[in-house]
């Protein structure tokens, strides 16, 4: 089962083939890296520990780079959006969701319907046409991780308050994707990064202070996760995700998304002996399945 791809040659789309790989693995990975983070900060703390980290990190890039700037004001507070939805409001509803006592398995199941809405907003809103066989692979693909974290589901843990932080984080990724991919279509991504970066931390900084006083256990883990979630999650992953929307169908690319709780199933298998059930490979099946008739090309 290969991942999407729009290339025109055979190079560019094992290029973009790469990239959806790439994007799945480290984002399935970054479940287990923020868990782990979050031992050691409070959600906004940590996602403020780890914007400002990154900003150190892009610093050198863009003395050398010397990366296109947006042109304007307009253009510059589109990148602004973007990033506030996909990076602050996103991970912030998400991590807080955890906080508030969701289970790892609800909120990954919530999150995962992700492609679903996105599907329907670009079918309805952006006129991106999907056949009956690419319909069918989203819901087969929602299907398979409903099965791959079915263990994993607490519904006594689900409060109105984390609810309602799992919901706005997961409109927050949705609009998000689409958002960026409509308004920043020539935004130079390392600029992008650094000013979405900055305005998230302008935004989740005075809430870890006031919220959670800004309270930190120093760690490597702690870290080692920062430096994990930063280098290759936010910036190298979420720039591959962003070349492959610019490049591709938004429904495709976005069904990636269903793969990223199955590369967490197992990580989390190989790195702490958490043997995944029957119930976890039958969806691990199917909803590779879903991946696959989704990226299939309609038929003209």
């Amino acid at each position: 089962m290969t991942p999407p791809a729009a290339a025109s040659t055979p190079a560019e789309g094992r290029n973009d083939t790469l990239l959806a790989w790439f994007f799945v693995i480290v984002w399935g990975s970054g479940y287990l890296a923020s868990k782990t983070g979050m031992q050691y900060a409070a959600p906004f703390t940590f996602l403020s520990l780890r914007y400002a980290f990154g900003l150190l990190c892009l610093v050198p890039l863009l003395i050398v780079a010397r990366p296109a700037w947006p042109a304007g004001r307009r253009e510059f507070l589109h990148v602004c959006v973007a990033g506030l939805l996909m990076h602050a409001i996103y991970l912030g509803g998400s991590h807080y969701a955890q906080y508030l006592g969701m289970s790892a398995g609800v909120t990954a199941l919530t999150l995962a319907t992700q492609p679903l809405f996105t599907a329907a907003f670009a079918h309805h809103v952006m006129r991106e046409r999907l056949g009956w066989v690419q319909w069918l692979g989203v819901v087969l693909g929602l299907a398979g991780v409903m099965l791959v974290v079915w263990h994993k589901i607490n519904l006594h843990a689900v409060t109105v308050s984390s609810l309602f932080a799992v919901t706005i984080s997961l409109t927050s990724i949705t609009v998000g994707t689409l958002y960026q991919r409509s308004f920043c279509k020539t935004a130079d991504l390392r600029s992008s990064s650094f000013i979405q970066f900055a305005a998230s931390l302008l935004v989740l900084a005075p809430l870890a202070w006031g919220v959670e006083g800004f309270v930190v256990r120093w760690s490597w883990q702690l870290l080692a996760s920062i430096v994990f979630l930063v280098i290759f999650a936010s910036i190298l992953a979420l720039n591959a995700l962003h070349i492959l929307m610019r490049r591709g169908h938004a429904a495709k690319v976005t069904s990636l998304l269903f793969l990223t709780p199955i590369i967490a199933v197992f990580l989390e298998w190989i790195m702490f002996d958490v043997v995944p059930g029957w119930l976890s490979v039958a969806g691990i099946a199917v909803t590779c399945a879903g991946v696959a008739l989704v990226s299939a090309r309609r038929r003209q």
